[in-house]
C-alpha cells in the first residue's frame, strides 16, 4: 500500500481486545487516526476537527485512569464523530452554514454520555446543508469523498459521518435522521445505519431539520458496534419534548421462524438498474435463508407518506425550524436549500392539519400489515448516481434516493440499514430492515445475523485511496 500508512482495525470488539492486551494505547489510535486525517488532506469529510494536543490529552487523561476503573467506561478509548448539525463543545456547530456557525456552550446530551462512557471525540463531520438532502453534495465544505469511486455520491445528509467510518478514521459516527440521512449513506458506503425509533435520542443542541419527526442516528461497522453506541446514547430527556420512556423489551422478539414483508412487484423502482435489483433479490434469497418468509405487500401507504414528508406539509416544519435564520440571510443558503426550504412558506395550518389527519389514516394501514409480518425488507435505495448526474438534475435524483425511507419516521418506525453487496462496478448497496416503534432490537438482530451471513467485507478497509479520481475500484480490490 504505497503512500498509505496501514490501517487499524477499529471495531470495537477487536480495539477493546487490543487495549486489554496492552498492544495498543488509545494515544497511539489517536495519533494513527489524526496522521491518517492529515494524509487525506480535503477529503471532504470534515468540518472541524480536534487539536492533536487536546485529542491526545483526552486519550492520556483516559490512560490514567486505572485498570480496574475502567470497566465502568464501556467505550473507553473508542474514536467516534459527530455531524456537524449536533452540539458538542470545542467545536463550532455550522450544519454546513459558515454564517450560521456558532460555539455551543454544551454538548447534546448523547455525545455527552458517550463522551462520560471513554469515548473520544475525532471531529465534527461535513453534510448536506443544514440536513436538507440525501446525497450528500450540498456543502460549502466540499463533497465527502465516495471511498469506493470518487465520482458517485456519498449520499447525505450525513456524509461525512458515513465516510468516517467507512474510512477507518473512527469506530462509529453519531449523525441523525429525517427521511433517510442515516441510512442512504451507510447503503453508499458499506456500513451500518442505525436509525432507532423517535424519541430515544435527545434532539437538545440539534440544529433541527424537521424537528417533529428527526432521531439522532448512528453509523457503525458491524450492528453491535452500532448497537453499543446507542445503547450508550440513549436516555429520557425532560428538556426534550420530544423524548419518550418505551422500552425497548416491551416489543415482541423475532422468532427463529419470521415472516418479512417486501413491496410487490409493482412497487419495486430501481430505476433501470438492474444490477441492483438483482442485488435485492439476493438479499431476498438470504433472508429467506435465514429462516424468513417472504409476504409481498402493498406499498402504496408508504409511497403516499414518503409524499407527505417532501412534497407535503411537512415542508412547514423545515422552514419553521430555521425561518429566522433563513429570512434574515437568505444568500447564506445554498441556491437548492434556499428553495427546499423557503418551499414551506406558504403551507397553510389549514393544509397542516389535513395532512395530519391523513398521516393518521395511513400509519393504521401500516400497523396493521403487524400482523402479517414481523419486519419490513426494502432496499435502502433504488440506485446509486454520479455528482455530475446529480448536480445537472438535484431534485428528481434526490427524491428517488427516499423512495424505501423516507416514511420510516412520519410512520413511527424503526429501522437498520446494513450492506448487502457490491455492484458490478464495485459500489455496495443496501437492505433496510425495517419495525415498528420500540422494536429497535428487532430489526438490529435479524441486521446482525443478515450481515454476518453476507460475509462481506467491512466498510472500505483495504481500498486503495485513487490517486486517480477517474479510477472506479472493482470488488476484487475490496479486502476483509
Amino acid at each position: 500500500m504505497s503512500g498509505q500508512t496501514q490501517m487499524l482495525d477499529l471495531t470495537l470488539p477487536q480495539l477493546t481486545a487490543s487495549y486489554a492486551s496492552g498492544t495498543i494505547r488509545p494515544s497511539v489510535v489517536v495519533e494513527h487516526i489524526l496522521d491518517e486525517i492529515a494524509r487525506r488532506g480535503e477529503d471532504g469529510v470534515w468540518i472541524s476537527v480536534v487539536a492533536r494536543e487536546d485529542a491526545l490529552a483526552r486519550a492520556r487523561a483516559l490512560e490514567a485512569v486505572p485498570a480496574h476503573q475502567r470497566n465502568a467506561l464501556p467505550l473507553w478509548g473508542i474514536p467516534f464523530s459527530v455531524k456537524d448539525c449536533i452540539d458538542t463543545v470545542g467545536l463550532p456547530t455550522t450544519s454546513a452554514c459558515p454564517a450560521f456557525s456558532y460555539a455551543p456552550a454544551r454538548n447534546n446530551p448523547a455525545v455527552e454520555r458517550l463522551l462520560a462512557a471513554g469515548a473520544i471525540l475525532i471531529g465534527k463531520t461535513n453534510m448536506d446543508q443544514f440536513a436538507t438532502g440525501l446525497v450528500g453534495v450540498r456543502s460549502p465544505y466540499g463533497v465527502a469523498r465516495n471511498p469506493f469511486d470518487a465520482r458517485y455520491i456519498p449520499g447525505g445528509s450525513s456524509s461525512g459521518a458515513a465516510v468516517s467510518v467507512a474510512a477507518g478514521l473512527v469506530s462509529f459516527a453519531l449523525a441523525n435522521d429525517t427521511g433517510g440521512s442515516g441510512r442512504v449513506p451507510a447503503a453508499f458506503n458499506n456500513v451500518v445505519g442505525l436509525k432507532p425509533t423517535r424519541g430515544l435520542l435527545s434532539e437538545v443542541g440539534v440544529v433541527a431539520a424537521c424537528r417533529s419527526i428527526e432521531t439522532l442516528s448512528i453509523f457503525a461497522l458491524t450492528v453491535p458496534d452500532a448497537q453499543a453506541a446507542f445503547d450508550v446514547a440513549r436516555a429520557y430527556d425532560e428538556e426534550d419534548p420530544f423524548s419518550r420512556t418505551g422500552s425497548l423489551t416491551e416489543a415482541r422478539p423475532l422468532p427463529a421462524k419470521f415472516s418479512f414483508g417486501v413491496p410487490s412487484p409493482q412497487w419495486l423502482d430501481f430505476f433501470g438498474d438492474l444490477d441492483a435489483a438483482a442485488l435485492f433479490d439476493k438479499a431476498v434469497a438470504r433472508l429467506q435463508g435465514l429462516g424468513g418468509r417472504k409476504v409481498e405487500i402493498d406499498y402504496a401507504p408508504f409511497a403516499e407518506i414518503n409524499d407527505l414528508l417532501f412534497k407535503g406539509a411537512w415542508i412547514a416544519d423545515r422552514y419553521g425550524a430555521l425561518r429566522h435564520f433563513a429570512d434574515k440571510q437568505p444568500e447564506a443558503l445554498f441556491p437548492i436549500t434556499r428553495e427546499i426550504l423557503f418551499g414551506g412558506r406558504g403551507i397553510s395550518g389549514g393544509e397542516v392539519f389535513a395532512a395530519q389527519q391523513r398521516l393518521s389514516i395511513l400509519k393504521r394501514q401500516v400497523n396493521k400489515l403487524w400482523n402479517e409480518i414481523d419486519i419490513l425488507a426494502v432496499p435502502t435505495t433504488g440506485t446509486i448516481y454520479r455528482i455530475d448526474e446529480v448536480e445537472a438534475d438535484p431534485i428528481v435524483l434526490n427524491a428517488r434516493l427516499g423512495t424505501y425511507t423516507n416514511f420510516v419516521n412520519l410512520a413511527d418506525l424503526s429501522a437498520v440499514a446494513v450492506p448487502s453487496g457490491f455492484l458490478p462496478n464495485g459500489l455496495p448497496q443496501g437492505l433496510s430492515l425495517i419495525a415498528p416503534a420500540f422494536a429497535d432490537h428487532r430489526a438490529a438482530s435479524l441486521a446482525q445475523r443478515f450481515h454476518e451471513a453476507s460475509q462481506l467485507p467491512l466498510g472500505a478497509r483495504g481500498v486503495r485511496p485513487a490517486a486517480n479520481p477517474d479510477h472506479r475500484y472493482s470488488l476484487k480490490e475490496t479486502v476483509s
